[in-house]
């Protein structure tokens, strides 16, 4: 599958080390004439069986969306053994604009939550470039009763951004993983997390941001 992202100016801050005169106007982030080709190259894992995961353009045009429709993780009434715990791996080869790299800077988490007094949930994300050893971490949690949509926004510092190193190739690698703990909970109530993204609204959005080599 091959998604055209239209290049924008995605950077969150300013990228530039020096610090700008007062009289100057601020500098702009650099923006590549080319458009972004993402690749998906793979998806593996309980929680997006094959064709249930899907990377798509954001309406804003400066970032990606991947979307699931099966990602979800639960226990108790109705559930297997092995639903306490889903997660997703995605291989994404993202083809950047010469002259140019570039990192996430933001991404916006969504789901829907059903837990029971007692029970526990939470949800945890890296992403990484391969064969690069830092990796970009966040894990969210969850605690019952609860019964609602939720929604977690990570921001990477600036200071803290992970460029993929300028004339490199590598996949970008993004791992998701839901847990759900019964807990204290009445085990004959069943409780979940989701990540699912039937209706077009509850998705994750990786924002970009953009460097010059």
């Amino acid at each position: 599958m091959r998604i055209a992202l239209a290049t924008g100016a995605a950077l969150l801050a300013t990228l530039a080390g020096a610090a700008t005169p007062a009289s100057a106007a601020p500098a702009r982030p650099p923006v590549p004439s080319d458009d972004m080709v993402i690749d998906v190259v793979s998806a593996n894992g309980s929680g997006c069986p094959l064709g249930t995961a899907a990377v798509t353009v954001s309406p804003d045009n400066k970032a990606f969306t991947v979307s699931y429709s099966e990602f979800t993780a639960q226990v108790g009434a109705g559930a297997k053994p092995t639903d306490f715990r889903k997660n997703c791996q995605l291989g994404l080869n993202v083809h950047v604009p010469q002259g140019y790299t570039y990192a996430i800077a933001n991404t916006d988490y969504r789901g829907f939550a059903h837990l029971e007094r007692g029970a526990s949930a939470t949800q945890t994300a890296f992403y990484y470039f391969q064969g690069e050893r830092q990796t970009t971490k966040s894990r969210n949690t969850f605690t019952g009763p609860v019964d609602s949509d939720w929604q977690r926004t990570d921001t990477v510092a600036v200071s803290s951004l992970s460029f993929l190193p300028c004339g490199e190739q590598r996949y970008l690698n993004v791992n998701t993983e839901l847990r759900v703990a019964a807990g204290s909970s009445d085990k004959k109530k069943t409780s979940f997390v989701t990540m699912d993204s039937t209706d077009g609204n509850l998705d994750t959005v990786y924002r970009v941001a953009w460097k010059k080599c």
